[in-house]
């Protein structure tokens, strides 16, 4: 695997793979849509 080549892409694969866990459990806010949810785990 050759991995990211850049801090942000790293930091949005793994915001984009916290926010579906915390879908998964139920964790996220309601009445924002996982998209937005994901753009405030970014920054």
């Amino acid at each position: 695997m050759l991995g990211f080549r850049s801090f942000d892409s790293a930091a949005s694969a793994l915001a984009g793979i916290e926010l579906v866990n915390m879908i998964r459990k139920g964790q996220f806010t309601p009445e924002l849509s996982p998209f937005q949810q994901f753009v405030q785990l970014v920054g």
